[in-house]
């Protein structure tokens, strides 16, 4: 039997192995509502107020020797919003031998928010001239006082306004870029036309974020300074040195293409409905509503913590049948690019160093030119160690980065039905990238394969409108990980890549193969970068299997640098032993850039069956892929 067939066969089995109810043991359930207390019994009709309190309630229950049956619990959560003040976290001794199974649904037919955010009110009308604050805005602005955590101002770099995002003061406006007029690697300076600034004279918390063909940095502007119609641009440290000595991704300007830009967070730019701008020094946050928004009786919420849920469990001991149903994940932040810059490598991946190679070449890799160390962005949730846990018709959304990591030691849980939108980051990232004190292109190979993230499954998903922040992040990234399955998920509305799957730019074996991505519908990806694929591959991982998907609708735009360099399937350097099979895209537009032995190719593009190309996407949904 193949490895379609096999997968055909079990999913039944999936479905019923994640979803099924406890068959044995005592069941313990608690109600939470936002009106409940935390005093309270749990019941239905006496509900707590919080998932930290009900959990404490079960970890923390009296226990006799004499108990034979596992424990199962339920936590049950009424419709509404419950922030957050500190991340949830499932530690593995939380987890004794006797719990078999942790179930934290939503009550039927309610709709409860897991909050990282907090509402912002006290917005009036601004009645004095602020400097600064152009003129078209000063009869249409409102201000409050920016939150106080511990006493310190919660800086905010998200807002968001009955469920919409606000838009951090830009220039220029909307989808527009403005361009580089140069850029000079050797004095860290970028030279763009003065008007860019409007009016802008002192740095303050100005940012420029500048286009990289498959990436995008955020640059704190240190320095100003003005000659003629030029402005020239000094940057914050650490960001300036590792932006202007890094090779990959690079910042293009030649005769023909001056790479794009705008800048971001001036009062001076607050020019137009949806905009905001926090004055940190002077503790205000100010906003234009748009058409029919009043912020006095809006729900206006900044972002406070950058993770909701941890589960970490160990390598021993992993964290088991933890089940999360119907729940959404909302209102993260993320600070480190206001307090470090943000000069990503590749799938929103940052630079912690990076240096150009001369001569080329290294141990592992004799045709390496640069090097770098990388970190990872957070995500709302982030399992480590688990096992058999599952996500099922969640919705992870309004997210200043990932919406959920997969880290080391995770094996066999699933992701399933879930909706990922609003998402500053990755939709989902899973596997190993590589260590902070690790050379980015070293293959991974763990001495202990415990820490291998192995057998994970995401099926039936929506990512749409992810890496609305970094715009090089992708709908699902997969790093060093080992049987991956991304089947009957639909990917649309990306800035860059739909799928990405590897790490490490290497021919050299690694612990990553046998992957399955399988049936998915990807369209309308790529809408703002570029050197992209569909799906899109690195390094060896052999046994991976890309077949039946459909990709159709790839466009860039019309600002990348070299606007036919995006292929509907994109086998990037190091890709080996990987076989591509009944894809249905439009046309053959494909790349093997560098690729290692064992890429086997076959019946991909247009001619591929109607069958095919109806069965791929969410399955019981819709998508209207023949029009």
């Amino acid at each position: 039997m193949n490895k379609t067939a096999l997968f055909l066969a079990g999913m039944s089995m999936v479905c019923t192995l994640f979803l099924s109810p406890p068959a044995s043991g005592t069941t313990m359930t608690l109600w939470i509502a936002p009106t409940g207390d935390d005093t309270h019994a749990g019941s239905e009709s006496d509900p707590l107020a919080s998932v930290a309190a009900a959990w404490a309630k079960f970890r923390d229950r009296p226990t006799t020797a004499t108990s034979a049956e596992p424990d199962h619990l339920q936590l049950i959560l009424r419709g509404g919003l419950y922030p957050l003040s500190q991340p949830l976290v499932f530690h593995a001794p939380d987890f004794t031998a006797g719990t078999a199974s942790v179930t934290i649904a939503a009550a039927p037919g309610e709709h409860p928010v897991l909050s990282g955010g907090r509402i912002i009110g006290g917005w009036e009308k601004l009645k004095k001239n602020i400097p600064g604050l152009p003129a078209q805005a000063r009869d249409h602005v409102w201000q409050t006082d920016a939150p106080k955590i511990n006493g310190q101002i919660l800086r905010c770099r998200q807002l968001w306004v009955n469920d919409v995002k606000a838009i951090r003061a830009r220039e220029p406006n909307g989808e527009n870029l403005a361009r580089l007029v140069g850029w000079n690697k050797t004095n860290q300076v970028a030279v763009i036309p003065s008007t860019a600034l409007a009016g802008v004279e002192n740095p303050g918390q100005l940012e420029m974020i500048v286009d990289q063909v498959w990436e995008i940095a955020n640059l704190r502007v240190a320095k100003i300074r003005r000659a003629g119609t030029n402005a020239f641009l000094t940057f914050r440290s650490p960001e300036s040195r590792l932006e202007f000595g890094h090779p990959w991704p690079p910042v293009i300007v030649t005769t023909n293409y001056h790479a794009p830009f705008f800048l971001a967070n001036a009062l001076e730019f607050l020019d137009a409905p949806g905009e905001w701008f926090e004055d940190v020094a002077a503790g205000k946050i100010y906003y234009w509503p748009r058409a029919g928004e009043d912020p006095a009786t809006a729900t206006i919420i900044a972002p406070l913590l950058e993770t909701l849920v941890k589960i970490e469990g160990t390598a021993s001991q992993r964290i088991t049948n933890l089940t999360f149903q119907d729940i959404t994940f909302s209102h993260t932040g993320w600070q480190r690019p206001a307090e470090a810059g943000h000069v990503p490598l590749q799938a929103g991946m940052f630079l912690l160093d990076a240096k150009k190679l001369s001569p080329r070449g290294t141990s592992y890799h004799p045709g390496l030119d640069n090097l770098a160390w990388i970190g990872q962005p957070p995500a709302a949730v982030r399992l480590e160690n688990s096992s058999h846990s599952t996500f099922e018709h969640c919705t992870f959304t309004h997210l200043a980065a990932g919406g959920v990591e997969v880290a080391s030691g995770a094996e066999e849980d699933l992701i399933s039905r879930c909706t990922f939108r609003d998402v500053g980051g990755n939709g989902i990232q899973l596997g190993t990238f590589s260590a902070t004190n690790v050379e980015t292109h070293v293959p991974y190979r763990p001495a202990d394969e415990r820490k291998i993230c192995q057998r994970e499954k995401i099926l039936n998903n929506l990512f749409t409108d992810c890496g609305n922040e970094d715009w090089g992040c992708v709908g699902i990234a997969v790093s060093y990980a080992r049987e991956i399955t991304i089947a009957h998920n639909e990917l649309c509305e990306l800035p860059y890549t739909g799928i990405s799957v590897g790490w490490g730019w290497t021919k050299m074996t690694n612990v990553a193969r046998d992957h399955f991505i399988f049936a998915n519908y990807i369209h309308h990806v790529g809408r703002k970068l570029g050197d992209l694929g569909g799906i899109y591959t690195l390094s060896a991982q052999p046994g991976t299997v890309i077949a039946e998907n459909v990709i159709v609708d790839l466009a860039p735009s019309p600002f990348v640098s070299d606007p036919q360099h995006w292929f509907y399937l994109y086998l990037d350097e190091g890709s080996s032993g990987i076989t591509v099979r009944d894809n249905w895209c439009p046309t053959e537009k494909f790349l093997a850039n560098a690729n290692g032995p064992g890429n086997i190719w076959t019946n991909n593009g247009p001619q591929v069956s109607t069958l095919i190309r109806n069965a791929a996407g969410r399955e019981n949904i819709s998508p209207q892929k023949n029009k």
